[in-house]
């Protein structure tokens, strides 16, 4: 993805693997926010957020479409409040545990209003980042086979590796 866009993802929260984490833990990966061309915004690093299109570990290979018919304002909203979050993480240290890609992606979506889905709603109608982990994880596509092979592999392969000589011995 360019900063020229990809249309099908436009109004997406992406995510992509975070190795090694990822190969540990299958949910826990990196989270963008796609504008409504369908280029990728991603807290990066300390006082660094990409709007170019290019996630910090590569191509997303998960989405969750947003409906655009429910933020208030449509298009130019989802847009302002992108760009908002990004001015803001811009200026802020990244943290892996508290205040992170995760953090970003809650505060455009808290800012546009975005509604919550249910039954994430249960525990209030606000995003954040444990919220944004699990609906990704149960609710967002592959966008390839490869992207199902690149978030489950390595684990199933270090469960076999852990596994398999255990019951030899």
């Amino acid at each position: 993805m360019t900063a020229q866009g990809n249309e099908d993802l436009a109004y997406t929260i992406l995510w992509s693997p975070l190795p090694p984490i990822t190969w540990l833990v299958p949910f826990i990966g990196h989270l963008g926010i796609a504008t409504s061309s369908g280029v990728a915004c991603d807290f990066q690093g300390s006082y660094y957020v990409s709007d170019r299109g290019r996630m910090a570990f590569g191509e997303p290979t998960r989405a969750l479409m947003i409906n655009i018919d429910q933020i208030p304002g449509g298009a130019q909203t989802w847009d302002e409040m992108v760009r908002e979050a990004n001015n803001l993480y811009s200026t802020r240290v990244h943290n892996i545990v508290a205040d992170n890609c995760h953090s970003h992606v809650a505060c455009a979506l808290n800012k546009m209003q975005a509604p919550m889905p249910i039954p994430f709603s249960i525990c209030g109608q606000s995003w954040d980042m444990v919220k944004l982990c699990f609906l990704v994880f149960f609710k967002a596509r592959f966008l390839s086979f490869s992207g199902f092979m690149k978030q489950f592999a390595p684990f199933l392969i270090l469960m076999c590796l852990i596994i398999v000589p255990s019951r030899l011995f």
